[in-house]
């Protein structure tokens, strides 16, 4: 039975399609039932088809660093979803699970290349649309998700801190003890050549008070500048054992998926034996 063309003016992925697109587009999509947590997909799996919600819910989620459930989005009535691997044929990247009693209209990915093959043009159409929300996305991510821990650092620091820093990296350069070693010599040069006037004369209590001052203003400033450090390393850390997690994860999946395919395997390896028995007969 084909699909209503009116409900597919509805979804914005078909919203720049005119009447005589939806109409050759309902022709191909085809109808399907699932029941109340019934898992359609998992993350992971291959998939060359999206989906629309007639009626009912669809939950879009996926597993977190420590793998918990993260619920992404709940589909309802006129929404779509799986829309990337009907494009490009890659695997599903969350899983969908029915929430309750849903309805939902298959479009595959033949029948998608079988509406270009009759309107090419709908094509530019579903492109200029996946265009738009690709531009949404990109503008949710720049305004959301951090370039670089030490470039948000940066862009965080006070006038007061990027002078810290600044003092702090150059006491501990050459040019910094350099500069020092000079002025010391100058220092107690003109303090203990006769001839001349001695404004600091030995032991250059002068001399050693600014010092001393000297040091604990620079010590001030490289504490400040080691603390905030230190926090650059503990976000490195967490990002770091976040990565080892994902890893952990990764590898966790690997192996549900193998066991899922080896019990598959079981599974009809076990129905041929059954089939091949039935074929030979009793001897």
């Amino acid at each position: 039975m084909p699909a209503d063309a009116a409900f597919l003016a509805e979804i914005k992925l078909f919203a720049q399609f005119d009447d005589d697109e939806r109409n050759v587009l309902a022709q191909v999509i085809s109808d399907r039932s699932i029941g109340s947590a019934e898992v359609l997909f998992r993350a992971g799996e291959p998939g060359d088809s999206m989906f629309i919600v007639k009626e009912g819910a669809v939950e879009l989620s996926v597993r977190d660093t420590v793998g918990q459930k993260i619920v992404l989005h709940t589909a309802k009535r006129g929404e779509f979803f799986g829309e990337l691997s009907l494009l490009d044929g890659g695997s599903r990247t969350a899983s969908a699970t029915a929430v309750g009693p849903t309805e939902l209209m298959v479009l595959a990915r033949e029948d998608l290349l079988q509406l270009f093959r009759k309107r090419p043009e709908a094509a530019l159409d579903m492109l200029a649309t996946m265009g738009g929300m690709t531009r949404k996305a990109n503008a949710l991510l720049r305004s959301r998700v951090a370039r670089n821990v030490n470039e948000e650092v940066q862009e965080s620091l006070s006038m007061l801190d990027r002078i810290a820093d600044t003092i702090a990296a150059f006491s501990g350069s050459m040019t910094f003890l350099i500069l020092n070693l000079s002025w010391f010599l100058v220092w107690i040069a003109l303090n203990m050549l006769p001839g001349l006037r001695h404004f600091d004369p030995f032991p250059f209590g002068l001399l050693t008070m600014i010092v001393s001052l000297e040091a604990i203003f620079l010590s001030c400033f490289v504490l400040i500048s080691q603390d905030r450090q230190a926090a650059k390393d503990r976000v490195r850390a967490n990002i770091e054992y976040e990565v080892n997690i994902k890893a952990e994860l990764e590898v966790a999946h690997l192996h549900e998926k193998t066991d899922r395919i080896y019990e598959d395997m079981l599974e009809r390896f076990n129905r041929m034996e059954k089939a091949l028995a039935n074929r030979k007969g009793p001897t």
